[in-house]
């Protein structure tokens, strides 16, 4: 694994993590909110395909690796506290979640609660096979 210095600019959490957010480059809408290490962010700088660590299967993932939706990273920008990425990307299918929906964020909190105001794009059920 190459050891960049720009690496080390990033304020990395007592896990090792960063906070990564996906926006689409075109409508600017963030679509998901993930973590990466430094091996992710390396492998997404290098090869310009999102690859984040998923601390629930405490694994190196490339988005997209079962369901198809990559994201192509356009621009990477890291905030002034040095301890947020955001990603310009392009999203392959319109689906960055995995329930099958354009954005993560799709739902709003109107009326005393969370109401779900986008709809599904794919039946999850269509996109990971098992």
């Amino acid at each position: 694994m190459n050891n960049s210095p720009w690496l080390d600019e990033v304020k990395w959490d007592a896990n090792g993590l960063v906070t990564a957010i996906a926006q689409d480059e075109k409508t600017q809408r963030v679509l998901m909110v993930a973590w990466m290490n430094r091996e992710a962010l390396q492998l997404t700088a290098d090869t310009g395909i999102a690859h984040y660590y998923s601390r629930s299967r405490q694994k190196l993932w490339k988005k997209g690796e079962e369901s198809g939706h990559t994201q192509t990273v356009a621009e990477l920008r890291l905030d002034c506290d040095g301890d947020v990425i955001v990603m310009q990307i392009a999203q392959a299918g319109g689906i960055a979640c995995h329930t099958g929906r354009e954005s993560c964020f799709y739902r709003r909190y109107q009326q005393g609660g969370w109401q779900t105001v986008d709809a599904v794009i794919k039946d999850p059920a269509q996109i990971y096979r098992a």
